[in-house]
């Protein structure tokens, strides 16, 4: 366990203050994006992303490029090409599944082919948030600002979109456009956050606090609003806590992002 004063040794080094730049970043925009994939209601493609984006990082370690930007790309790639499926009969489930499942067997592969290690496909899994590099939290501030932006010029839209597709078609909105550009913005927000948190914990700073949010807001602005406290809370003490505890932070803030969406379901259920 560290006290105040090692705390504020380890606040003073850059990978850490890198870190916490790049986690305040992700956690004001991606409770959004989880906003946005609790309303539209695909979050098995949020895991079908998170695989991809696993697959995108190996290519990035097999090729020696730039793993995170890999997966960024071809998480936008993947996530357009699947958004025409929201007006199929199947929706997005069955595909997301399909490349699910083909993108982790691709990733474990390449991994195998690349040479990597236990313990960098280890590391992948779980994340490395003190390793996060100035590129890294440059790439999350562009993902971040293009992810607000969008929900500032759209709101009105994906207020309606988000309540019910039918009902925003019949208001002239470009419903599979308007759907198109949030399922590129949820594929590249995943492929974003894989980086700090590891793709098993990517929730932590997405799904968590929009459902969270979800408990308390009576619209899409109060639970944007909710989501984003949330995403800050808990992940900002879920880092010092893991800072004071010694442990990783990935799991940590993950616990006590959980904590804080149990807590909201709690208050729902006995306030009934």
């Amino acid at each position: 366990m560290n006290g105040p004063g090692e705390v504020l040794e380890l606040l003073s080094l850059p990978p850490i203050r890198n870190s916490l730049v790049a986690l305040v970043l992700a956690a004001t925009a991606l409770p959004v994006v989880g906003i946005f994939i609790v309303g539209l209601d695909v979050i098995p493609m949020r895991f079908a992303m998170m695989h991809v984006a696993l697959l995108g990082i190996a290519l990035g370690l097999w090729t020696g490029l730039d793993p995170l930007l890999c997966g960024l790309v071809l998480c936008a790639i993947v996530g357009g090409s699947l958004a025409p499926l929201a007006d199929s009969p199947g929706g997005h489930s069955g595909p997301s599944g399909f490349v699910m499942t083909v993108a982790i067997a691709l990733a474990l592969v390449v991994l195998s082919v690349a040479g990597v290690n236990a313990n960098g496909a280890f590391a992948l899994l779980w994340g490395s948030i003190l390793a996060t590099r100035p590129v890294d939290v440059a790439l999350m501030a562009a993902v971040a600002a293009g992810t607000l932006g969008f929900y500032a010029m759209r709101r009105r839209q994906l207020a309606i979109l988000l309540f019910d597709r039918d009902m925003a078609a019949c208001s002239g909105i470009r419903v599979q456009r308007l759907t198109l550009v949030l399922l590129f913005i949820l594929a590249v927000a995943t492929a974003s956050a894989v980086k700090l948190t590891g793709a098993l914990l990517v929730d932590a700073v997405t799904l968590l606090p929009a459902l969270a949010a979800r408990n308390l807001a009576i619209s899409l602005g109060s639970a944007v609003g909710w989501a984003i406290g949330f995403g800050l809370a808990g992940n900002l003490v879920g880092f010092f806590l893991a800072l004071v505890l010694d442990q990783p932070p990935g799991p940590v803030m993950v616990l006590t992002a959980g904590a804080l969406t149990l807590a909201t379901y709690l208050r729902r259920r006995y306030a009934q």
